[in-house]
């Protein structure tokens, strides 16, 4: 007969009254599945901790997000964030969805063009595009977003060169009315700097330009903030029109819509503060729609969202490594996965629940990773059932920038997976080893035993 785990005797506070501003605390549930297949089967096959994606989720946010925008507007596009999650398998999703690729850095689009996507259907942002890199996307037709003046100078010297007529657009920044405002990107609106630009673009006589792009910021919780941009993006392209006799093509209005996560230090939780895909929408295509433009040569909208559409596809499974009590008497639990895997939980409160069913008590603990340093905190403080050593739990909503910003810090990087609609499990990133790490190593000779 198996002895029963010891459980302490414990006082529930029973929560009555007025809510408080996170509401009433109510009973952490457990995720004991994920698309279909068992945590614990899932952790047993491929090891913890684990990074768990669901192809049923992307395409249905995607198809959310799309339908959104086209509901509203004649024509638009979208174009997958490959810096939010750059694996070829979340990347093809999105292809076969019908997303184009945007790109930020040589690296991201080469991987673009490794994964088939075709040159005209790639975006290329960024501050940092190398002459070769510039050359390589002039000889693919892709569009190229003109970030500050030395690159279009070096735009111009590239067109030179070819046969190709380099297809740009150039990304503009300005005030919405948020803060901190983006302004170390692209060309300032207010102080004349984006129409200057596009002034030599024209006069230079070897660049087409074809668009506007802006990119307010990430995590943009306020849609009036999309509708100023909007509003100003629409009315530049009405002053290029009018005065320099040029027709913008499309207006890129980036990414930086939120995602379901909380932000640490928010008052409200993120569910009651994340706005839809359709208040996004209603804000920037409205305010496209009544600036102006004749009904028949309305620009094409682009759009660049990445961490609203992956998040919620994202988990995390891991194990409770030990249970512990600081100094203070305050509890604390160690996982097996760390600020190193978990980037993102340097700003966001992530919900961590447990894989089984608990008993319904729960404690006051600080959630720590596995690494030797002090900074890998996971979360300052939450309510945690009464875990014990060998436990498992998911984190919910890790899809964005966590598989990208992750590092190899004193642990491997672990196994990445996909959940097909079917319900199989497809491994697609290999966890690292040992030998993996040293192949990129060289030592000198004299060093060597």
């Amino acid at each position: 007969m198996t002895k029963k785990r010891f459980t302490p005797p414990a006082i529930k506070r029973l929560q009555s009254g007025m809510p408080g501003k996170a509401g009433i605390p109510s009973q952490l549930n457990p995720i004991p599945d994920i698309g279909g297949i068992p945590v614990k089967q899932l952790l047993r096959d491929y090891g913890s901790p684990l990074f768990i994606l669901e192809e049923n989720t992307i395409r249905n946010t995607y198809r959310k997000a799309k339908d959104a925008f086209e509901s509203r507007y004649p024509a638009v596009q979208f174009a997958w964030s490959y810096k939010t999650n750059y694996l070829d398998a979340v990347c093809q999703i999105y292809h076969q969805e019908g997303s184009w690729a945007e790109v930020v850095s040589g690296f991201e689009y080469q991987k673009a063009l490794a994964n088939g996507v075709d040159g005209r259907q790639i975006i290329f942002n960024g501050p940092d595009k190398s002459p070769e890199d510039l050359k390589l996307a002039v000889e693919n037709h892709s569009y190229i977003h003109i970030d500050h003046f030395d690159e279009l100078y070096s735009l111009i010297k590239v067109a030179e060169s070819s046969t190709n007529r380099p297809r740009v657009a150039i990304r503009v920044n300005m005030d919405t009315g948020i803060f901190p405002r983006w302004d170390r990107f692209g060309f300032n609106l207010e102080n004349g700097e984006a129409m200057e630009a596009v002034k030599q673009i024209i006069e230079s006589g070897k660049l087409d330009l074809m668009g506007l792009h802006t990119h307010i910021g990430t995590y943009i919780i306020s849609v009036n903030a999309y509708r100023t941009a909007a509003e100003k993006m629409a009315a530049l392209a009405l002053s290029i029109e009018r005065e320099l006799k040029h027709q913008i093509r499309y207006i890129d209005m980036g990414g930086g819509f939120a995602s379901l996560n909380t932000l640490k230090g928010a008052y409200h939780s993120a569910a009651d503060t994340t706005p839809t895909f359709d208040q996004y929408a209603e804000a920037i295509t409205g305010a496209i729609t009544r600036a102006g433009f004749d009904p028949s040569a309305m620009p094409m909208l682009i759009l660049e969202t990445g961490r609203a559409l992956i998040d919620d596809a994202g988990y995390l499974a891991g194990t409770v490594l030990a249970v512990k009590r600081l100094s203070d008497g305050r509890k604390n639990l160690v996982f097996d996965f760390g600020v190193n895997l978990l980037f993102t939980s340097f700003w966001y409160d992530h919900e961590i629940h447990p894989v089984e069913e608990q008993n319904g008590f729960t404690e006051d603990a600080t959630l720590f990773g596995p690494l030797c340093m002090n900074i890998d905190q996971l979360r300052d403080q939450t309510r945690m059932p009464l875990l014990k050593q060998g436990d498992q739990v998911v984190v919910k909503r890790v899809g964005a920038y966590n598989m990208t910003q992750w590092m190899q810090f004193i642990t491997y990087r672990p196994n990445i997976i996909l959940i097909s609609p079917e319900g199989s499990a497809h491994l697609i990133r290999k966890a690292e080893n040992l030998e993996s790490i040293r192949s990129s190593e060289e030592t000198p000779s004299h060093l060597k035993k």
